[in-house]
């Protein structure tokens, strides 16, 4: 028995619905970045290799951005695992520095 309603993909009555947005309204590079910092890497030379490859920007550059997307609602929503994490740990360091 297939149960429609709004919490499945199937459409509930008048029509088509729409497809789920999946970027929750980020930028593909925004998207990118926050894949990056998903990922564990043995040391930082992999990961920077990474950034300017993939990304195409500085380290400094990237942890900026990574930075002010901590503070973005729409992150969290797009990946709440890694920006929970990620804002758990700067957190200690700013703890830490005090």
């Amino acid at each position: 028995m297939i149960v429609e309603g709004p919490w499945t993909d199937e459409p509930s009555g008048g029509g088509e619905a729409p497809p789920p947005d999946r970027t929750f309204g980020l930028s593909e590079r925004d998207r990118a970045v926050l894949d990056l910092a998903a990922r564990t890497f043995s040391g930082p030379g992999p990961r920077e290799r990474a950034v300017r490859e993939r990304l195409g920007l500085s380290p400094t550059a990237y942890f900026q951005l990574l930075n002010a997307l901590l503070d973005d609602p729409r992150a969290l929503r797009y990946d709440p695992l890694t920006v929970g994490r990620l804002r758990r740990e700067r957190q200690r360091g700013r703890d830490e520095r005090d």
